[in-house]
């Protein structure tokens, strides 16, 4: 396989992911991506927005459908240093932002937000003066926009246009990663469920088939280890970046207890397999109801025996969401 690409330069950055780096912002022609969205507010798009921000546009392609099926609430994401630390959908756009925020509100400062539908007035005056590096959303009302801006001259603020509705384009091509002396190609991460296979004595509900649907989606996203707990419409704690899956499952419930929420009755999800039942055991400690996550360990019998004993439902799904 031979790889040749030609970019053009769109604009050098402030910096690059820190201060002593240089960096700049190239385009492949004709190629769909953040660099068609519309900047209607603020300074120029740093390195770090831009990952961030790139992290959010994904998020909100893959939760705005199930299966194919658009979901009919509109979605609020939450960033920061390429971790999501809000999700949730909501009976308005207001709702669903206020619930994303409320997961960690410490780490929201200085994130990146986006969201599935245009930010209307009530959700300009909900996000008020919050520090918010970059806002992206498919279209603002004239007053909300009027809001955004009229005390934060600095904020980003960007319009995505039908980019939620172009995944096809957006996705073509390859995942690129240099390494010294050369690069590394993968195809995108666009897999979700291979196979839906309960492997406990007891079925998850159909609330908490929505609610692991959701959470397995979220995990995707979350730095490995990942482990995230979550409503079926909110994440509730998420444990990102650990190297041990059960600190993660730890780190997970203690975030959400900082934060004034609580683990009980929600659902776990994990972007691999729990290679010991401690894991398991830390999401039932938590109050989790019922996991997900890929299987295939040699020790699944052992973790299936410990969801038994817990009268948890675990789903496998046959699809390991590393993320690094």
């Amino acid at each position: 396989l031979y790889v040749a690409a030609a970019y053009e330069k769109m604009q050098e950055l402030r910096y690059g992911e820190n201060w002593h780096q240089k960096a700049a912002l190239y385009r492949k022609p004709g190629a769909l991506g953040l660099q068609k969205a519309k900047k209607l507010n603020g300074r120029e798009m740093s390195y770090n927005n831009m990952v961030d921000a790139e992290t959010v546009l994904e998020m909100l392609i893959d939760l705005s459908e199930y299966d194919g099926v658009a979901v009919d609430q509109p979605l609020s994401v939450i960033v920061k240093h390429a971790n999501p630390c809000g999700v949730a959908y909501g009976p308005s756009l207001a709702r669903a932002y206020q619930l994303s925020f409320a997961t960690d509100p410490k780490s929201a400062f200085g994130g990146v937000i986006g969201f599935s539908r245009p930010v209307d007035v009530e959700t300009a005056r909900a996000i008020g003066e919050s520090f918010v590096e970059v806002l992206l959303a498919p279209g603002y009302e004239p007053e909300a926009l009027r809001i955004l801006t009229e005390k934060k001259p600095n904020r980003r603020i960007l319009d995505i246009g039908d980019l939620l509705a172009r995944k096809e384009e957006l996705y073509r091509g390859f995942y690129q990663k240099n390494i010294f002396g050369g690069m590394m190609l993968q195809d995108y991460d666009t897999g979700d469920i291979k196979e839906w296979k309960v492997v406990t004595r007891r079925q998850p509900t159909d609330s908490e088939s929505k609610a692991l649907r959701f959470a397995w989606k979220v995990s995707k996203y979350v730095k490995s280890n990942a482990l995230v707990y979550t409503t079926d419409c909110q994440t509730i704690g998420i444990g990102s970046g650990q190297v041990s899956r059960v600190d993660s499952a730890r780190f997970g419930a203690e975030k959400a207890e900082e934060h004034g929420l609580s683990t009980r009755g929600t659902v776990a999800a994990t972007d691999s397999f729990f290679p010991f039942r401690d894991g398991l055991d830390q999401t039932f400690q938590a109050g989790a109801s019922a996991v997900i996550h890929p299987g295939g360990s040699i020790r699944d019998a052992e973790v299936i025996d410990a969801a038994n004993e817990h009268s948890m439902a675990m789903v496998f799904t046959g699809m390991r969401h590393f993320r690094h």
